[in-house]
């Protein structure tokens, strides 16, 4: 139950106050009226005694009365009707509402964050962050200052509008007062006239109302003098005969307006009538029925309750007062006095009291305190003298008169009734109701006693004697009379001082029931009920006054049931533990018997209570009821922005609600905006909730959507939305576009490059303003969810945007235009008519824009017009794309329109340490591009364009580029990571045939017709690298575009031939190309464009091919020169027959090379065409020998095995070749590098080993040409290719693709620590064994005769080349070393004559000849390769010699003639 501002006591003290009434003649009441009250209401602020009081009780005993209250009213002698009762606490409880716009307080009470505000709850209020301590606090402090003033207002309202009843006197009146003027002729005569009006009232059986507590009733005499317009002298006599007349005790003159009202006041005179004189009361019963009531908030009035409190809490937080946790808000104003209006006022006065005429405009503060004087005299003089009188009387009576009248009464009661004797059980109590005891009767004069000593304040005696009554009554069955004593007799016995007896509950227990059950009257149910919950608050018992509040709460009353409930849920709160969900849940059940009641402001505050409780909880069916109860009870009060919140919340949250249920939330909702929109149309436009935006899935498009393929034709892939994003692709992309801009820029990348992004979405970049151009569709996908169960139809759906026109080449800027959507000369905005999104689905709409000029974008959101498809609930399994299908769907004409903007989060920052303890977020500009000047915009076609290649094959496709925007474009280059997969043809190229259409049925390749005399022999001719973009320094991806003129004008285009060969190795291949062009015209903001294609390639297996190269023993070739080699080629066609490849023809192996070249085929098959079928293989031998011509040009020589000799130095083979050539040395390049890198920073590669090392070394590359006969569709095709293998290694077999290394075996993985001694480079024996070239020159077989001559002398010539670049030192050994027997046998037992050793030095490529001879003694077979050749370079020590053996043994016969 909610803190009141008085205490328990007081309360109750004031509650049951002695009733004056007030008599006044029609003179008296005038002179009155001059301050614009009646007499009841000029003393009624001063009814309050400020002093203690004493009486005497029967005992003679002393009595001390404190704060002691009188009411004083008019005489009205009509009972309030009931309707008119209903009629004011209804108005009572709908003008007291909270105050608006207070700074909330928000406590944490278990999981709950519950939201307080109150006037005497400062700022600085500390919470305790632990809850439990704070509600403790807040449960133990009696400051409560949370309060529910309308509550307060009923109830006193309640209290005073009270009918008298017959069976108790507590609202009986005590005495009168008679009130004449002195200004009256006469006065005394006036006087006797009120008396005998006073005795017709009380006595005549014509009035049954009001009530009179006793026959003798005191009357007090009360001369009521004008001091500004009366005179003095002549009250002062009437006085002075009044005083003779009813004794000093009983008369008083009161001297009143002592200023003229209508002079200037020099001093504010202060006005304590207001607080009492504001609401409407019923003592007037003219203008009331019976009968059912509109609610009319009274707009003039402010009932003003003080809540302010003294005290300071006792922990010393001083003046921040301890406050309930559930107070929303809080009344305003505050009061010195905690006085509470009685509705005794007549409604014609109280209507005058609210037209704002100051009160009391005639009294000065003099009158204040004669009134104050007289109220007090009255009290002291004449009422409590009478009280205790009659008390005294009373006592007596009952002493003597007790035994006789009862046992008298109850014989005739008995005898009448035929009552029986009551059990314990009240609920087997007869209903005796109906009993009326006489006047006279005992049993009442107890009661008339107990009330009386009630009213002042002696509460022990009040308790006996209502206990005595009590028994009495229920001894009698009279029920309704037991059940006013057990009620009072509980609330005097909680008021005795010092408590010597607990606070009897089970009294009142038994009093609510029976006033509910047996006498069925809920008024005095409804009173009791009020009472006992105030105190057993106060006792802290708040579970048992909440069980009682709500037990009275029915269906008769929807104010009553309402005010209890919510005070039951206060009681919920307040407990030890607090019991948040059933506060929250009571605080529906109040709400809703609000709003029956037609209080639809406690209504709504009272559900927006509840809410603190339910929200967030996952409790959604319970949050969606009272957010639409919200909001329908906001939209009743025209609070439309609290209404479009409620139903909001109702929308955006995952809502459980079947499909119907959603449907009518959602044409709620849409009519409460339509509402909102149509009081201000030209307001800005509201955010509407539905929709939801996945704003971070949000991409941007920069460029016109992809053209489709046409015919033969088929346009680059470039970029659309359709593609889903891939880093690693973008990075590769990212990389081709550094690679070209670095080398249009020298090998420098510019600090102001920015990566061209034509899609943005989450994972792109977006920390820079993204350039768009001019001219140039702008594409947004946005991403729509529907959470709803039901359709959405959004109509006119376009894009929000703020453009800032700027001439990035002028200094001024344009002003910002905003929100143009109607501005299509600067942005043009595309707009999709209906857009439907089937019910909890997810879709994407694309919107465009235009730019028209050149600026700042700034793209803010969306705008349309949200609304629902009729019979919505039938339209779930629509498919989802028809909705782009204008006028397809009938709109139920309910929509709003509004907007949503689309607000991005950047990534979080984690780069510093600042950054990484924080939590930042970078910006993500996506949305805000900058329009830039014109640029050419470019787009590719290609024209037969295979998709499957055989690995090596050649194919000649054509490329068409178009310009097609308004800008010459230039500078066009094309950028691959596979640059040996395609060539534009060298500067050689010859470009015929131009079409596509004349090239078919043609080779890709240049030829000629071979001559048949240089079958196998090789044809020569020569190309420089340079025709063919290699070796110029650049790098080899980056491939220059052969345009004509260098440029594309607009709306030209031209047809390139593009040769294709397909990757070696197997599957598919992705294969990026980027067109990279730019403007003539420089720009400042955008300096180049690209255009992206990715190639899909399946190559499948065609032939594998393996070289190996030797020198050939032959010392000198055709030329005289010294240097040839033998070039074994191995062949292997691995194709299987999957792909309908018949047979592979090779037509042509060519070698190239700046040193070698081959001569001649010396395979002994005389074949002219070698074929190789499924899985064959040929084996082929070439001689190679040096070549004459310089460094510069490459050689070519062609070997034709048909009938035809293809160019090998012209486009294409030739550019194949190169590109292969370069990714090889490419491949080599990144190999030695990280092998050498370590040890190449510490000490420079010695010159000496890399002479040694290039004798091994062969620069001889083989290009094997062949043809593939190929069956598909019952048609024969021919297919060309070629095959590329690098020779660089005497003795070294090579591939014509790399072969796939197998993985190592696992080993045990050992930890050491590397030595950093430097080892020295050192050659190989291999290279050290082609330093020196050997030959032996003797005749295979010698005849001699032994007989003649013992010993046969056999000439031998050792021919010695130097292999070299350099000049060499060279010793034979002719000694013999070896000494096993395998040897002896080898070499027989010869000896060589003359020197043993030799000692010679070569000059480059020199061959040396020296002249030996070998001695025989036997005949046989002898080796004569015994010679050790050692070689050494010139300058250099020893640490490089080796033996130079031949590896081939020289055998010669002896024979004996």
């Amino acid at each position: 139950m909610a803190q009141c501002v008085q205490s328990v006591q007081e309360f109750i003290q004031d509650s049951f106050v002695p009733l004056v009434a007030a008599l006044c003649s029609e003179e008296a009441e005038r002179l009155t009226r001059k301050n614009s009250l009646s007499f009841a209401e000029l003393v009624k602020p001063f009814c309050r005694l400020t002093s203690e009081v004493h009486m005497r009780d029967p005992n003679n005993q002393l009595h001390v009365i404190k704060n002691l209250k009188i009411a004083v009213n008019n005489i009205i002698t009509h009972p309030p009707q009931p309707g008119a009762i209903r009629k004011l606490l209804n108005d009572v409880v709908s003008v007291s509402q909270p105050a608006e716009g207070l700074v909330a307080n928000v406590i944490t009470a278990g999981d709950y964050d519950l939201n307080i505000s109150d006037r005497s709850v400062k700022a600085s209020v500390p919470w305790y962050s632990n809850w439990k301590e704070t509600l403790m606090e807040l449960n133990t402090s009696t400051f409560y200052s949370a309060t529910t003033p309308w509550f307060e207002s009923y109830r006193e309202c309640f209290l005073q509008s009270m009918p008298a009843s017959d069976h108790e006197f507590l609202n009986h009146y005590v005495a009168c007062m008679l009130v004449v003027s002195s200004s009256e002729p006469e006065p005394v005569e006036q006087f006797l006239k009120l008396s005998q009006e006073q005795h017709r009232i009380q006595h005549s059986s014509e009035y049954l109302y009001p009530k009179w507590f006793i026959p003798n009733t005191l009357k007090y005499y009360v001369l009521l003098h004008d001091v500004s317009t009366g005179e003095e002298q002549r009250a002062d006599s009437i006085y002075e005969e009044m005083k003779q007349r009813y004794g000093t005790q009983g008369c008083y003159l009161l001297k009143i307006n002592s200023r003229v009202s209508n002079r200037g006041t020099d001093e504010q005179i202060p006005d304590p009538w207001s607080q009492y004189l504001q609401k409407n009361t019923i003592q007037n019963q003219d203008g009331y029925e019976d009968c059912p009531y509109t609610v009319i908030s009274n707009k003039n009035t402010d009932h003003l309750i003080s809540d302010g409190l003294d005290s300071e809490i006792k922990d010393g937080l001083s003046n921040n007062f301890k406050t309930h946790p559930l107070q929303l808000d809080h009344p305003s104003g505050s009061l010195d006095s905690t006085d509470y209006m009685k509705a005794t006022a007549s409604l014609q006065d109280s209507k005058k009291s609210n037209s704002g005429t100051p009160h009391g405009a005639c009294l000065t503060l003099t009158d204040h305190d004669r009134i104050r004087q007289f109220i007090q005299e009255f009290t002291f003089r004449g009422l409590l003298p009478h009280i205790e009188k009659t008390i005294r009387q009373l006592n007596d009576q009952l002493i003597s008169r007790k035994g006789l009248s009862r046992s008298l009464f109850s014989a005739t009661k008995k005898w009448f009734s035929g009552s029986k004797v009551p059990e314990k059980s009240i609920n087997e109590l007869k209903n005796t109701s109906g009993l009326l005891y006489p006047p006279e009767a005992p049993e009442l004069q107890i009661r008339k006693m107990a009330d009386l000593c009630f009213l002042v304040q002696h509460y022990e005696l009040a308790y006996s004697c209502y206990h005595t009554a009590k028994k009495d009554f229920l001894n009698d069955q009279a029920m309704l009379y037991a059940a006013g004593a057990l009620e009072m007799a509980a609330v005097s016995a909680f008021l005795q001082p010092g408590a010597p007896r607990p606070y009897p509950a089970h009294y009142m227990e038994t009093a609510i029931q029976t006033y509910r059950d047996i006498c069925k009257n809920m008024v005095l149910a409804e009173r009791c009920v009020l009472l006992s919950a105030e105190i057993l608050k106060s006792q802290s018992k708040y579970s048992e006054a909440a069980a009682l509040l709500i037990r009275l709460t029915s269906e008769d009353s929807d104010l009553r049931s309402a005010l209890l409930l919510e005070q039951a849920a206060h009681c919920f709160i307040n407990m030890k533990s607090p019991m948040v969900r059933k506060f929250a849940f009571h605080m529906i059940l109040a709400g809703h018997r609000f709003s029956k009641a037609g209080q639809k402001k406690h209504a709504l505050r009272c559900y927006c209570q509840a809410m603190q409780v339910y929200k967030g909880k996952g409790w959604s069916l319970a949050e969606d009821h009272i957010n639409f109860t919200i909001g329908r009870q906001s939209f009743t009060l025209r609070q439309l922005d609290n209404a479009v919140s409620a139903f909001r919340h109702i929308l955006i949250n995952d809502s459980k609600q079947p499909p119907a249920q959603q449907g009518a939330f959602l044409r709620e909702y849409l009519y409460v905006y339509k509402n909102v929109t149509q009081l201000s149309p030209d307001g800005p436009l509201p955010q509407l909730p539905l929709p939801y935006i996945n704003s971070s899935a949000t991409r941007v498009f920069f460029g016109h959507d992809r053209r489709p393929a046409e015919g033969e034709k088929q346009a680059a892939t470039h970029v659309s939305l359709d593609q889903e994003y891939d880093s690693e692709s973008s990075q590769q992309w990212k990389e081709l576009e550094e690679q070209v801009v670095s080398v249009i820029n020298k090998g420098i990348i510019p600090s102001n490059f920015q990566p061209t992004q034509f899609c943005l979405n989450r994972y792109s970049d977006n920390s820079r303003f993204p350039l768009a151009v001019i001219e140039e569709p702008i594409t947004v996908e946005v991403s729509f969810r529907n959470p709803l169960k039901v359709p959405l139809l959004l109509t006119d759906l376009s894009l929000l945007w703020k453009f800032q026109p700027k001439d990035f080449n002028a200094k001024h800027d344009g002003e910002t235009k905003e929100l143009g959507t109607c501005d299509d000369d600067m942005i043009g905005t595309e707009a999709i008519a209906e857009f439907l999104i089937n019910s909890e689905e997810t879709k994407v709409a694309r919107l465009k824009l235009f730019p028209h000029q050149t600026g700042e974008l700034h793209i803010l959101g969306v705008v349309y017009n949200l609304g629902t498809v009729q019979g919505a609930v039938t339209l779930d399994g629509i498919d989802p794309s028809i909705g782009l299908q204008t006028g397809k769907f009938v709109s139920n004409g309910l929509s709003v329109r509004g907007r949503q903007d689309l607000e991005i989060q950047g990534p979080r920052l984690n780069n510093t340490k600042e950054e990484k303890t924080s939590i930042k977020y970078g910006p993500d500009r996506r949305l805000d591009p900058i329009i830039t000047e014109a640029m050419p915009l470019l787009e590719v076609f290609f024209i037969n364009f295979p998709t499957g290649l055989l690995c090596g094959e050649i194919r000649k496709a054509y490329v068409e580029f178009v310009n097609v925007s308004k800008c010459p474009l230039t500078a066009l280059k094309v950028v691959s990571k596979h640059p040996e997969f395609f060539t534009f043809g060298g500067n050689t190229a010859v470009l015929t045939p131009l079409s596509p259409s004349a090239s078919e049925n043609c080779s890709a390749y240049k030829t000629v017709v071979a001559d048949p005399t240089s079958v196998r022999t090789a044809l020569l001719s020569s190309a420089s690298s340079v025709d063919f973009g290699v070796g110029t320094g650049g790098q080899p991806e980056v491939i220059h575009v052969p345009l004509p003129d260098a440029v594309l004008l607009p709306g030209a285009s031209v047809q390139l031939p593009m040769w294709l060969r397909g990757p070696d190795e197997e599957g598919v291949h992705e294969i990026n190309f980027l067109f990279y062009y730019e403007s003539i015209k420089r720009h400042s903001k955008m300096c180049h464009r690209v255009l992206r294609h990715t190639a899909v390639i399946c190559t499948s297996r065609s032939l594998h091919i393996r070289a190996t190269v030797c020198r050939s023993n032959a010392l000198e070739d055709e030329e005289g020169r010294g240097d040839n080699m033998l070039v074994f080629v191995d062949v292997e066609n691995i194709n299987t027959s999957e792909t309908g490849v018949k047979e592979f023809h090779i037509v042509q192996v060519s070698s190239n090379s700046k040193h070698w070249k081959l001569q001649k085929s010396v395979n002994v098959s005389e074949d002219k065409d070698t074929k190789l079928a499924s899985r064959e293989r040929a084996k082929l031998c070439f001689k190679a020998v040096r070549c004459k011509n310089s460094e510069e040009n490459y050689t070519f020589a062609d070997i034709v095995f048909g009938n035809e000799q293809i160019i090998s130095s012209a486009s294409p083979c030739a550019d194949f070749f190169f590109q292969s050539l370069s990714s090889e040395f490419k491949r080599m390049h990144v190999q030695s590098h990280t092998h050498v890198s370590q040890r190449a920073t510490k000490q420079s590669f010695d010159e000496t080993v890399r002479l040694i090392q290039r004798c091994s070394e062969v620069d001889l590359n083989i290009v094997v040409l062949w043809k593939a006969y190929v069956v598909e569709d019952n048609k024969q095709l021919i297919l060309e290719g070629q095959h590329h293998v690098a020779l660089n290694t005497v003795g070294k077999e090579a591939f014509s693709f790399p072969q796939k290394q197998e993985l190592p075996e696992m080993v045990l993985l050992k930890f050491f620590r590397p030595e950093n001694t430097p080892v020295p480079a050192r050659p190989t024996p291999e290279q050290l064994s082609n330093l020196i070239k050997t030959s032996l020159h003797y005749p295979e077989s010698f005849n001699h005769s032994f007989h003649q001559k013992s010993l046969c002398l056999v000439p031998v010539t050792l021919l010695l080349s130097n292999c070299s670049q350099a000049v060499v030192d060279v010793m034979i050994d002719l000694r013999h070393k070896t000494t096993s027997p395998e040897a002896l046998e080898i070499h027989g037992s010869f000896t060589w004559l003359g020197q043993t050793q030799y000692k010679l030095q070569l000059k480059s490529q020199e061959v040396y000849s020296l002249q030996l001879k070998a001695c025989f003694v036997h005949t046989g077979v002898y080796n004569l390769g015994t010679p050790r050749v050692f070689a050494k370079l010139v300058d250099q020590v020893t640490l490089f010699e080796t033996s130079q053996q031949n590896s081939m043994p020289a055998l010669i016969i002896i024979n004996n003639i």
